[in-house]
């Protein structure tokens, strides 16, 4: 099955390329085939320091040109599903899916 990763960041960590790789790796070994990686940061720019932890929207986790540019890459890859490195809401999940046109689900799942 062909997977997109996907990793949302504040500016503040620095190992955001390490966690993506460690994230490809366990898609990986569960058999699948990383086809795209995404990775969102968040600035100070993007609304100040107070703001640098928090998701870009309650509704996708991620900005909406970022959710945008992974359902193009979904639909020009075939994706079976999008990972996401970071923990999504019920309502995230489905909000992403129904977008996506496939599941979007979270690292934590990976390893239940």
């Amino acid at each position: 099955m062909n997977v997109l990763v996907v990793g949302y960041f504040s500016a503040r960590q620095k190992r955001y390329i390490a966690l993506m790789d460690e994230l490809a790796d366990a898609v990986t070994a569960l058999g699948a085939r990383v086809v795209g990686r995404f990775v969102q940061r968040r600035g100070v720019s993007d609304g100040g320091v107070k703001a640098m932890d928090r998701p870009y929207s309650s509704r996708t986790l991620v900005s909406a040109g970022k959710v945008g540019e992974i359902a193009r890459a979904c639909e020009e890859s075939g994706a079976g599903a999008v990972v996401f490195l970071n923990p999504l809401t019920d309502h995230q999940r489905n909000v992403l899916a129904e977008i996506f046109g496939c599941p979007a689900i979270s690292s934590v799942d990976l390893r239940a």
